[in-house]
C-alpha cells in the first residue's frame, strides 16, 4: 500500500486540503477580483513592512535577558490562546457542520485515523493564517542577517499542534458535559470571548487611563533593569526556539507532536461516538402537548412571530458570538464615556455617544437581515392568514430587542454621570437601529442564515445605506450631546431624506422579492 493510496493519511489530508481551498474560493475574498486585489495589497504592505524590519535589525542581535524572555513568553501565550479560540470553532465545525463524518465512519477507515487527519487539517488551517502574516514580515530578516529567526515558523507550528490538541480535548469534554448543541454554542462564545479579551488588552491604555498605563510599563521596565524581574528558566524556551537554537526548537516541536498524537489516539473512539450522536441529537426538549403550542398562537400573529424570531436568534451560536463580540467591544467605550462624563470632557463625551449610536445601527442591520431576509420558510409565511405587515413588524421588533440589551451597559453608565447625554444617546441609538431595520425591510435580499458570518447575503446598497444613515444619526447624536442641539437638525434632516429616498411600498418589496 503506497502512502497516497485511498484511505491513507496523505490521501485523507489531501481531501481536507481540497475542502479548505474550496471553502476559501467560495468566500467573497476567494471568488471576487476585488477580494483578490485586497489580498494582494495586504501582501504587498506586509512585504514592505518586512523589508523595513530587516533594514532596522540588520547587524543587531536580539538579547536574551529577563525582559526579552518575559515578552517572548507573553507573545507565545497570546498566539497560543488565539489559535485555541480558532481550534475550538473548528472542532465544533468538525462535529456539526461538515456532514461527512457518517460517510467516513461507514467506510473501512478507522476512527482514530479520521480524527488524526481531521485534527491535522485543523492545525494546518490555523497555522496557515499565522504563517501568511509572519512569512512576509520575517522572511527578509531571515534572509538578510538573521537566519536563525526561521525558528519562529517552527514555534508557530508547535503552537498550532498544541492548541489543536487542547481544543479537541475541550470540545469533547464540553460534549460529554452539556451535549452537542450546547457544545457548539459554548465553543462559538468561548472563541468570541478570547478574541474580545485580546481586543480589551490592546485597549489597556483606554481602560486604565494614560497615566496608569504609563506608570505600569515604567515599573516593569525598572524591575527588569534592576534585576528584580526573574522569570523561571523554562520561560526562556520560546525565545531561544524563535532565535533558532536547535535544542529548544526540537523540544517544543517534539512536545507538541507528542501531545497532538496522544489526544488523537485517546479521543479516536469517543470522537466517532460523539459525531454519530450529533446526527440526530439536538438537545431539544420534548413537547408537553398541544396546549403549549395553542397558547403560543393565542396572543396573535405579532407575538407568535416575535417569539419565534427571538427563539431562533437565541439558538444561533454564530449569531450570539458575533453580538457578544460587539457587546465586549463596547466596554472600552463605556469606560471612556464614564471617565469623560465625570471629568466634564464634552468633546470626547460626544464622540463616545456617536460611537454608541453608530454601533447600534450596525448591529440592528445585521439582526434585521437575519430576521427578514434569512427566513427559512418564506412561502409558508406568504400563504399564512397573518398580514405581511404584521409579520414584518414583528421581525423588526425581534431584531431591535437584542440591540436594547446590547446598549444597556454604556447607556446605564452614561445615565449615572450625565443623564441629559444619556437621553440624547438613547434617542440617537434608537433612531439609528430603527432606520437600519427599515432599510432591511425595504431592501430585502433572501439568503441563508449561515451567510451572516460573511454578511454576504445583504444587498450592497442596503449595507452602504445603513452605514451612511447610521453615520449621519451618530453625528447628530454627538452634536446634541456636545450641547448644540439645533445644529444636530442638519444631519438628522439628511438622514431622514436618505430614508425617504430608500423607502419602498409593499408592492415594490413583493415585486423585488419575486425577481430574486
Amino acid at each position: 500500500m503506497t502512502l497516497t493510496a485511498p484511505g491513507s493519511v496523505l490521501w485523507l489530508l489531501a481531501h481536507e486540503t481540497r475542502l479548505y481551498w474550496r471553502n476559501f474560493r467560495a468566500g467573497r475574498a476567494g471568488r471576487s477580483a476585488r477580494g483578490l486585489i485586497s489580498l494582494a495589497v495586504i501582501g504587498a504592505l506586509l512585504v514592505t513592512g518586512g523589508v523595513f524590519i530587516a533594514l532596522g535589525l540588520h547587524g543587531r542581535q536580539a538579547p536574551i535577558n529577563p525582559l526579552s524572555v518575559s515578552l517572548a513568553a507573553l507573545f507565545t501565550a497570546v498566539i497560543f490562546t488565539l489559535m485555541l479560540s480558532q481550534t475550538l470553532s473548528a472542532s465544533s465545525e468538525a462535529l456539526y457542520e461538515r456532514g461527512d463524518l457518517d460517510l467516513l465512519f461507514s467506510s473501512p477507515i478507522g476512527p482514530a485515523k479520521v480524527l488524526f487527519v481531521r485534527a491535522l487539517g485543523v492545525a494546518g488551517g490555523v497555522v496557515t493564517l499565522f504563517l501568511l502574516a509572519a512569512i512576509p514580515l520575517l522572511l527578509p530578516t531571515v534572509i538578510w542577517g538573521h537566519p536563525g529567526w526561521i525558528g519562529v515558523f517552527g514555534v508557530l507550528g508547535a503552537l498550532a499542534l498544541s492548541s489543536t490538541a487542547v481544543g479537541l480535548l475541550l470540545a469533547m469534554g464540553l460534549f460529554a458535559l452539556i451535549g452537542p448543541r450546547r457544545t457548539r454554542t459554548v465553543a462559538q462564545v468561548m472563541a468570541a470571548l478570547v478574541g474580545a479579551a485580546f481586543f480589551l488588552i490592546s485597549q489597556a491604555r483606554t481602560i486604565l487611563g494614560e497615566q496608569t498605563s504609563r506608570s505600569l510599563f515604567a515599573d516593569i521596565t525598572r524591575q527588569a533593569q534592576e534585576g528584580r524581574l526573574k522569570p523561571p528558566p523554562i520561560a526562556s524556551l520560546p525565545l531561544r526556539a524563535m532565535l533558532g537554537e536547535p535544542l529548544p526548537l526540537v523540544a517544543l516541536l517534539a512536545g507538541a507532536m507528542v501531545l497532538f498524537a496522544l489526544s488523537a489516539a485517546i479521543l479516536g473512539r469517543r470522537f466517532s461516538d460523539a459525531a454519530a450522536a450529533t446526527q440526530g441529537k439536538t438537545d431539544a426538549k420534548p413537547q408537553r402537548g398541544g396546549l403549549v403550542s395553542a397558547r403560543a398562537f393565542a396572543a396573535g400573529a405579532f407575538l407568535a412571530t416575535l417569539r419565534k424570531e427571538l427563539l431562533l436568534i437565541s439558538r444561533d451560536s454564530a449569531l450570539l458570538s458575533q453580538v457578544l463580540l460587539r457587546v465586549l467591544y463596547l466596554i472600552p467605550t463605556a469606560l471612556v464615556l464614564s471617565r469623560n462624563a465625570a471629568n466634564g470632557t464634552a468633546a470626547a463625551l460626544a464622540g463616545g455617544a456617536g460611537v454608541v449610536a453608530f454601533l447600534a445601527g450596525q448591529v440592528a442591520g445585521s439582526l434585521a437581515w437575519i430576521t427578514l431576509s434569512a427566513e427559512e420558510a418564506p412561502d409558508l409565511l406568504a400563504v399564512s392568514p397573518a398580514g405581511i405587515a404584521t409579520v414584518r413588524r414583528a421581525k423588526l421588533v425581534a431584531a431591535l430587542i437584542p440591540v436594547g440589551l446590547f446598549l444597556a451597559l454604556p447607556i446605564a453608565v452614561l445615565a449615572w454621570f450625565a443623564p441629559v447625554a444619556a437621553v440624547w444617546t438613547t434617542l440617537g441609538a434608537f433612531l439609528a437601529a430603527w432606520s437600519s431595520g427599515l432599510i432591511n425591510v425595504w431592501h430585502q435580499r433572501p439568503g441563508k442564515r449561515s451567510e451572516f458570518k460573511r454578511r454576504g447575503g445583504a444587498s450592497w446598497m442596503a449595507t452602504l445605506a445603513e452605514m451612511v444613515v447610521s453615520a449621519l444619526l451618530a453625528g447628530a447624536t454627538g452634536v446634541a450631546v456636545a450641547g448644540f442641539a439645533q445644529w444636530a437638525l442638519i444631519p438628522l434632516f439628511l438622514a431622514g431624506a436618505a430614508l425617504l429616498s430608500l423607502r419602498r411600498s409593499d408592492a415594490q418589496i413583493a415585486r423585488n422579492l419575486r425577481t430574486r
